[in-house]
């Protein structure tokens, strides 16, 4: 084989290699967010602020859920805003995050009210720093 040939081999073999570990090897910590209706009734516009930003939806019906991933950028608590059928407002605050946490974070909106007026469950209370 000419050397050239042998080098050009070579050349292309680690570049493809290189390649491959880059996009394998590459993480970026996030919070895989899913918010489910479990009352009998639609609630709207419901709003979650995360540090440095929010997402939100306008309806979510009974049994639905909605689903949303962010990086968390700076730290401080999640917070959830949302009106019920009958034009209520509720606001849950969840847990604190930090920069790099990681994790899924599963809010459910219930028909069972505490001792602090929230019909919020907030799965779970904390999570790993990133990577």
């Amino acid at each position: 084989m000419h050397p050239f040939r042998s080098r050009r081999i070579k050349i292309i073999t680690q570049t493809a290699l290189s390649l491959t570990l880059a996009i394998t090897g590459c993480h970026s910590a996030h919070i895989d967010v899913t918010i489910t209706n479990a009352t009998a009734k639609p609630v709207s516009l419901i709003q979650m602020d995360y540090p440095s930003a929010s997402f939100g939806d306008q309806l979510l019906t009974p049994g639905k859920s909605f689903h949303y991933r962010f990086k968390v950028l700076g730290s401080g608590p999640v917070k959830l805003t949302y009106t019920d059928a009958a034009q209520k407002e509720h606001t849950s605050t969840g847990p604190s995050l930090q920069e790099g946490n990681e994790g899924h974070l599963t809010v459910i909106i219930t028909n069972r009210g505490s001792s602090t007026g929230s019909d919020v469950q907030w799965t779970p209370g904390s999570f790993p720093p990133g990577r």
